[in-house]
């Protein structure tokens, strides 16, 4: 949520780059399950506080990533900022430069086999819902109905599991660490060029930065590959033009 960063956001880019090269089970007693309500406050509180979360105007990630299967490689950089703006930059090697960007209105995208492109659609829809930077403190407007399925097993942790629909866009499944609260995992489908693609998204290696929890590893996993993002470098409450996040004239 906040701040899968721009990655659930940047899905359909690494969708066209991997193209080149290429339920919940209740455990134990249903009724100790904690509710909707509670399970969203703790994850608040978890990754910092509405205080320090509204305390937050921009955000600005880089890093690497890394598609094994595909055996390509590059850089990656993350821009957001209040309330609605977004962009991404991923350089690949043997690729080339794949851009993606939501200025408030207007989605779109750009990489060296498609071409530049608006969003339209779920695919916009989507992207709006990912774009929104006080997401975390606006869940139960953006998401009008959250249901609590059970707990389920990510890797070694038990996870709350809980289905979110938005008033638009498609249905999405979190799991949140039981103990930590914080956000692990992420299920959702999402349009793309290549059409409508299933992407399980992991947030790993959580680390704090300016009071704010984020993840320094993230898995986004597709029947097709696997990408893996590494952020090194986190910036927050940094300037940030507002071209960045509009579309290129060619």
């Amino acid at each position: 949520m906040k701040r899968l960063l721009t990655l659930v956001f940047c899905i359909a880019v690494i969708g066209t780059i991997g193209s080149f090269a290429l339920g919940a089970r209740p455990i134990g007693n249903q009724q100790k399950l904690p509710t909707a309500d509670q399970i969203i406050s703790k994850y608040v509180e978890a990754i910092g506080g509405e205080k320090t979360i509204r305390s937050q105007t921009s955000l600005l990630q880089k890093g690497s990533i890394e598609i094994a299967d595909a055996n390509l490689s590059g850089t990656a950089e993350f821009y957001e900022k209040a309330p609605n703006k977004t962009a991404a930059v991923i350089n690949i090697t043997n690729f080339g430069l794949v851009q993606e960007g939501f200025d408030g209105q207007t989605g779109w995208s750009k990489d060296p086999q498609t071409g530049l492109r608006n969003k339209e659609g779920g695919e916009l829809a989507a992207t709006k819902l990912d774009s929104e930077f006080y997401k975390p403190v606006k869940i139960k407007e953006l998401y009008p109905k959250l249901i609590v399925k059970g707990t389920e097993k990510v890797g070694d942790k038990d996870a709350y599991v809980v289905e979110a629909t938005p008033a638009e866009s498609s249905v999405e499944t979190w799991y949140f660490d039981t103990k930590s609260g914080l956000l692990i995992r992420q299920d959702s489908e999402r349009d793309s060029p290549m059409g409508k693609q299933k992407v399980q998204t992991f947030m790993e290696d959580y680390k704090k930065f300016d009071g704010i929890n984020l993840p320094t590893t993230i898995r986004q996993v597709t029947p097709m590959f696997t990408a893996v993002i590494k952020i090194t470098e986190v910036q927050h409450n940094v300037a940030i033009d507002d071209a960045k996040f509009k579309k290129p004239t060619e």
